[in-house]
């Protein structure tokens, strides 16, 4: 009986160690993401890019008459796919006397499938003018602009989600670390992640209110150092009659300037299990502007590439 129970004690010591030494490289990680996005929060306020925006979504008919009598035993006419294309100028800021100090998106429409909606001039001094509201409302007007030119079930803040993993983010999640996959040329390590309060969660306009829903996903970083290269978003609701789920993948790159961006966000919003719509959010290389009252763009000559260690 000796030699088991040594043999068992041995196991559980080699247990604990193990499990040590998983919390060690994940609090590792978990430094390294914090990091990133305390440079990103500091430097995405000074940068502006286009945003190019192609939306694919399940539409009622155009010509829709309700059906009454015998017509109504007939199967419901067929859903058309929709596809629109919207490039915006987009920067990210602080709402004006924001209490919180949290970064939010601001876009600016300047075509629509092609054709010019208004200049990028125009755009910036309209982003200036976002900036200084001192709440969502002209932000919740910027997405019924989008709803204007015949989009739906559209995602914001989903291209600033790496500042859900600052320091105050991650302190309310639950952590764990997952499994390996390949992203591009890098060995990646998946962190699974859940919110545990509002703060910081997925905001959602639905006619006159705005409500917030906590997340969860899988943040994927670089081995071994940390560098944050991919996230993966989920939030599920439910009403009376329907299951609605949101879930985005956003990947970033190290910029040339030296801190990440946003490269894509792919965003699907599902109803009852079936796939409504569809956004894919593409980003030009980010660019340094002269932060003026009207976002007046300066070009900045570019730096050699950071290469972090």
């Amino acid at each position: 009986m000796k030699p088991m129970k040594r043999a068992l004690g041995a196991l559980l010591a080699l247990a604990a160690a193990s499990s040590a030494f998983a919390q060690s490289s994940l609090q590792q990680l978990l430094s390294r993401v914090a990091e990133e996005a305390e440079v990103f929060r500091q430097n995405a306020p000074k940068a502006l890019t286009q945003e190019t925006l192609e939306q694919r979504a399940l539409m009622a008919p155009s010509r829709f008459h309700m059906r009454a009598g015998a017509a109504a035993a007939n199967p419901p006419p067929a859903l058309r796919m929709q596809v629109r294309q919207l490039v915006s100028e987009y920067s990210v800021g602080v709402l004006k006397d924001s209490v919180s100090h949290d970064l939010v998106e601001f876009r600016q429409v300047i075509s629509v499938d092609g054709r010019p909606v208004q200049s990028a001039e125009s755009a910036r001094h309209a982003l200036s003018l976002g900036m200084q509201s001192p709440d969502d409302r002209l932000r919740k007007r910027m997405l019924e602009d989008f709803a204007r030119h015949g989009l739906v079930d559209i995602a914001t803040d989903y291209g600033i989600i790496l500042l859900a993993f600052d320091k105050r983010g991650l302190a309310q999640m639950k952590l764990a670390l997952g499994g390996e996959t390949n992203i591009g040329a890098d060995t990646a390590r998946a962190i699974l992640w859940q919110q545990t309060s509002d703060s910081g969660a997925e905001l959602e306009f639905r006619g006159r209110t705005a409500t917030r829903h906590p997340l969860r996903g899988t943040l994927w970083v670089r081995e071994p150092d940390g560098l944050p290269l991919r996230v993966e978003a989920m939030a599920e609701t439910t009403d009376r009659q329907h299951t609605f789920r949101d879930q985005g993948t956003v990947e970033y790159v190290l910029s040339t300037h030296g801190f990440l961006t946003p490269v894509s966000v792919r965003h699907q919003h599902i109803v009852d299990g079936k796939l409504m719509t569809e956004n894919v959010y593409r980003y030009e290389p980010f660019k340094l502007f002269a932060a003026d009252a009207e976002i007046k763009f300066t070009e900045v000559p570019e730096p050699p590439p950071v290469v972090k260690k």
